[in-house]
């Protein structure tokens, strides 16, 4: 069986980063939603879990840290080309996102990111494996 991968977030308002991740194509899981998260299909084997802070809070014996401040992790989605890198992120500015980082541009490897309407962190990055430097 393959390994599926859920990424839970806090965020302060669970409709708007639902209607966020909703406009970047990933497809909201009723069965697994209500008031306070979201279930977000990002693809067959990753999700996304939007939580208000104090559901999220309910899975951790430490501090929700402040994305203001501080990064403690970027998640990183492959892309099938350049267009659809530039396509999600636009998106996910056009949303309400904001740039993170420059975008990156290695020939082999192409990439761009953004902070979602809570902070956090994410990249969205094509590799071509053929022009990858031996």
């Amino acid at each position: 069986m393959a390994k599926m991968i859920f990424v839970n977030l806090p965020v302060d308002d669970v409709a708007k980063s639902t209607a966020f991740f909703n406009k970047l194509g990933f497809e909201t899981n009723p069965q697994f939603s209500n008031e306070s998260g979201s279930s977000l299909v990002v693809s067959e084997n990753i999700f996304v879990m939007v939580l208000d802070k104090t559901k999220f809070a309910e899975f951790s014996t430490k501090e929700i840290g402040d994305t203001s401040k501080t990064t403690s992790a970027i998640i990183c989605l492959s892309a099938d080309s350049r267009e659809e890198v530039d396509t999600l992120v636009d998106n996910a500015l056009a949303a309400g996102g904001q740039p993170a980082q420059e975008p990156q541009d290695h020939g082999f490897m192409y990439g761009r990111s953004f902070l979602d309407l809570d902070g956090h962190h994410w990249e969205v990055a094509y590799m071509d494996m053929s022009a990858m430097p031996s």
